[in-house]
């Protein structure tokens, strides 16, 4: 197998992924008006779930068959880092101002929940960090703190998106946006989209690790950069859907939701990877990816905190700009570090 052949292996798999995520924030949008539930929530959970199915196929494969935890781990944090980054481009095609200023403050609560679950994550990398020495048996003390910490997010969440609800139907009326659309409808075109996705990244691994082989690149590479564009597609795909139809909230939200999945499917792993705590068996490399993808983290909460009513260069807002810069930052180390 030469290395033209495994780029467009990898290629053909992202395409797919692309194709079925174009489609997924349509859809989504019309969950998040029929069931009620709104935008944020849709895609804090629901959207999030499924952009975020490439990455959760990627890395229970790369543990359970291809024996690779640095894919694994790699791709996920990578997949923070530049689900991040993306919001960017999200701010860049949102014209009327800053979209993290348009994005509603219930965000700023889950980006609070990102933050203590990349700390977990970054402190269990580490090697005489605090979590370091404590073990269920062959699990890490970090993973069980992962899952509870996402739990309760997403309760946390629903229960502050129902209140705000509940409050702004009080002086408003709902409009409905796709009165031609039945819930049932919506639920089988969603889920048609994200069994393709999911189909499309299960051969993820394989090819990443073929092409660590060939190209001579660190697995840690490998995961953080570059399979992690591929499995971040979705995420992209949709962010930019989601902003042409105006639904801020639901690209923002399928961003910052797909982070926290990304860092609980760390935990998850780590219980059926048998040989020890997931953690322990990973480059130290990875915990310099996950203090990243805190530092950007700030940096959202910060400008959503702000609200500037204007972008300070013209086209991106400040906030934007850094995000963009710090994950270039990030992936030039880790091409130096390969």
């Amino acid at each position: 197998m030469n290395a033209l052949s495994v780029w467009l292996e990898l290629i053909i798999i992202a395409g797919a992924i692309a194709f079925s995520g174009s489609r997924l924030s349509k859809y989504g949008d019309v969950l998040a008006e029929k069931t009620g539930l709104g935008r944020t929530w849709i895609g804090l959970v629901g959207l999030a779930i499924v952009t975020s199915l490439p990455e959760m196929v990627n890395g229970f494969s790369a543990v359970l068959w291809v024996h690779a935890p640095d894919i694994a781990v790699g791709t996920l944090l990578g997949a923070c880092v530049l689900n991040l980054a993306i919001l960017a481009v999200a701010d860049l095609l949102y014209t009327p101002g800053p979209v993290l200023t348009a994005a509603d403050r219930g965000h700023i609560l889950a980006s609070a929940f990102g933050v203590i679950m990349l700390g977990v994550v970054t402190l269990g990398v580490m090697a005489r960090s605090p979590l370091a020495d404590f073990n269920l048996a062959h699990v890490g003390a970090s993973a069980p703190v992962l899952l509870i910490c996402y739990l309760v997010a997403m309760r946390a969440t629903y229960r502050y998106q129902k209140r705000e609800r509940k409050e702004y139907l009080k002086d408003h009326e709902e409009v409905l946006l796709y009165p031609h659309l039945s819930l049932a409808q919506s639920v089988r075109r969603f889920s048609a989209h994200a069994v393709v996705v999911m189909a499309a990244a299960f051969w993820l691994p394989e090819v990443a690790h073929n092409l660590a082989g060939i190209m001579g690149w660190h697995l840690s590479l490998v995961g953080t950069v570059f399979v992690a564009m591929a499995t971040t597609m979705p995420e992209l795909v949709v962010t930019i859907s989601a902003i042409r139809l105006g639904a801020v909230d639901l690209a923002v939200g399928d961003l910052l939701g797909s982070l926290m999945i990304n860092v609980a499917m760390i935990g998850l792993m780590d219980l059926i990877f048998l040989p020890g705590p997931l953690l322990k068996a990973v480059g130290p490399e990875h915990a310099g990816t996950g203090a990243m993808a805190l530092v950007m983290v700030g940096i959202v909460i910060a400008e959503m905190m702000y609200r500037p009513q204007k972008k300070t260069m013209r086209w991106m807002s400040a906030g934007a700009f850094i995000l963009v810069f710090l994950y270039a930052t990030h992936v030039l180390i880790q091409m130096m570090a390969a």
